[in-house]
């Protein structure tokens, strides 16, 4: 009987957890297993190792022979799997069950972030403000946005590394990209946009404050209190890319400088400002994540679906600059998105009854502006309109502050707290009308006092009569979030047959039925005194007069301003039947 015979023994393939303590014959063994047998062996007879393989560029593998544009491309894809794979088993990556993206990976240095008291505040600012008040299912926070935003960050700057290893996109690069999108949002104040956008206008008309500049600075104290530039630098981040990160965030940081100019990256990679924050077309990770979000919370359908837009996404160079450019089939995708943005406005962040809850709130923060006050550097009591400058204070500021003029014993804070109460009881200012002005000829905010003093002009002599504190007007703008303007004219495309050429898609290339227009407005009167009906019918037959002199169609009543009456129209067998019993009658 012939022996058996001895099975032949294949090369032991190394694991990939220790890649850069390889010696030359584990990479070559590593490669062949990859089927690279011409870049394994060319790789071994420069005595490459695994330490070596972190170093590798375009430059070094030409001078050693890989001249084929298709395996550098294969080796570079292999590589970044080591680095990652590295990365996961190595620094401790923590998984995120997350509801809209499902289990995310989170990188160790944003964990470290993340366990800050400056980042943990974020738990307590609704995402959307005061739309809670008005939708039960809006309670998410500004910490699991972030999260979400971080997420898809470093998800866009991955499928661009793997697709386009020549834009020489690092490791370095995704995570500085990561960490811009969880931190992105540090600065928001009390009820979100409701702080920046309504209290501290009216406090300080003069200031030029947002939220980004408050996000940067809490981004600079979150660094300073917890001693994590060490962290940083642990894992090859320098000041360049932190000042990388907060332009992500801000923009170019010196706002002086005419030229506008980034110094976090250079011209080449220009494209990853474009990831978190799109000042270009607004087509970024940031708006993908509340679509997707709010319309979970609100129950509000999202027909927009950014993994297909990343699937063609594509960095190109566009009049000399480099951008993120996708497929011309992809445009009637970006209109959904502009679409859903649209829709998230009109029917929850514009809401008639959120604007004039957010109204009360800002009145009963202006009132408390001056009594309730706030430890900051040095033990200083400032004022909220003050803290947004101390990052010390200003991390105290959440939506708490209502709870606590809300439950205060100061009688200074009283008219503030019955504001509140009258809020929490739903005693709100009743809208009494709403209208839209002309098109093309939108009505800009300055002219709210003038628009309050014609429409109290047509006050009867013998009615009681209202005063100018009497009434709230609101002028809401609704768009694509480029004003009048179409963002899909800022956005470039390539097309199957030509991948190589960005062009424009014209709406008209798209569809006839897509919006003739993208921007409205909308006027609306609201009446402090909800209780007196004198006063009520006042105000709507001021508003109406006021809104036939201007040519505009009010739309009152005791429902919803928003719904104009349907009027019943009779069916057409129903006026036959009409015709005929008048005959019959004649």
């Amino acid at each position: 009987m012939a022996p058996p015979r001895k099975r032949a023994r294949s090369s032991s393939i190394p694991s990939k957890d220790n890649y850069q303590n390889w010696t030359v014959d584990e990479v070559h063994s590593y490669l062949l297993s990859k089927g690279l047998v011409d870049v394994a062996n060319c790789l071994k007879r420069e005595a490459i190792c695994g330490d070596n393989l972190h170093d590798l560029n375009e430059d070094h593998l030409k001078e050693i022979g890989i001249t084929k544009l298709g395996k550098r491309l294969q080796l570079q894809k292999i590589l970044n799997d080591l680095k990652h794979s590295v990365q996961m088993t190595n620094n401790n990556y923590k998984i995120f069950n997350d509801p809209i993206h499902g289990h995310i990976e989170v990188h160790p240095l944003c964990i470290n972030i993340m366990d800050t008291v400056q980042f943990q505040r974020l738990r307590q600012i609704k995402q959307l403000g005061c739309c809670y008040y008005v939708f039960p299912g809006a309670s998410h926070n500004r910490f699991e946005h972030s999260i979400g935003v971080s997420h898809l960050a470093g998800k866009l700057a991955r499928t661009l590394q793997q697709r386009q290893p020549d834009l020489d996109i690092t490791h370095k690069d995704i995570l500085c990209v990561e960490i811009a999108g969880l931190c992105h949002d540090l600065g928001h104040g009390p009820f979100s946009h409701m702080f920046d956008g309504i209290f501290i206008p009216l406090v300080d008309p003069d200031s030029t404050w947002k939220h980004e500049k408050a996000s940067v600075d809490m981004f600079d104290y979150l660094l300073r209190e917890n001693n994590l530039k060490e962290k940083f630098r642990e894992y090859e981040l320098d000041d360049t890319d932190i000042t990388f990160i907060k332009e992500q965030i801000y923009g170019p940081l010196e706002k002086e400088d005419k030229n506008k100019k980034y110094k976090g990256r250079c011209e080449k990679k220009k494209f990853l400002y474009e990831i978190v924050a799109n000042k270009r077309n607004g087509i970024d990770v940031d708006k993908w994540d509340y679509f997707a979000r709010d319309c979970h919370m609100l129950g509000i359908a999202n027909s927009f679906d950014y993994n297909r837009f990343m699937k063609f996404a594509k960095v190109m160079k566009v009049d000399g600059e480099y951008q993120i450019c996708t497929r011309d089939k992809e445009v009637g995708n970006l209109y959904d998105m502009f679409h859903t943005r649209n829709s998230l406005h009109r029917r929850a962040y514009q809401h008639k009854v959120n604007k004039i809850i957010e109204t009360m709130i800002v009145e009963a923060l202006v009132l408390a502006n001056d009594h309730l006050l706030i430890m900051g550097t040095n033990k200083r009591k400032l004022k909220m309109s003050e803290a947004i400058h101390d990052m010390a204070a200003y991390v105290k500021m959440t939506d708490n502050i209502l709870y606590e003029i809300l439950n205060t014993s100061d009688e200074k804070l009283f008219p503030a707290r019955d504001i509140i109460a009258n809020v929490m009881s739903r005693k709100l200012y009743r809208c009494i009308g709403q209208t839209s002005p002309k098109d093309n000829d939108p009505i800009p905010r300055a002219h709210i006092p003038e628009m309050m003093n014609e429409i109290l002009g047509f006050q009867q002599n013998g009615t009681k009569q209202m005063s100018n504190s009497d009434l709230i007007i609101h002028v809401v703008d609704l768009n694509y979030g480029m004003g009048s303007a179409n963002p899909i004219d800022f956005v470039r495309f390539y097309s199957k047959h030509d991948p190589e050429q960005a062009t424009m898609v014209r709406k008209s290339e798209v569809s006839h039925m897509l919006p003739e227009k993208f921007s409205e407005q909308q006027i609306r009167v609201y009446c402090k005194l909800r209780d007196d009906e004198e006063s009520i019918k006042n105000a709507i037959s001021c508003f109406v007069q006021w809104c036939e002199s201007k040519q505009y169609k009010p739309k009152v009543g005791k429902g919803d301003p928003e719904i104009t009456p349907f009027k019943q129209q009779p069916r057409p067998q129903e006026k036959q039947q009409g015709r005929s019993r008048t005959r019959l009658s004649l």
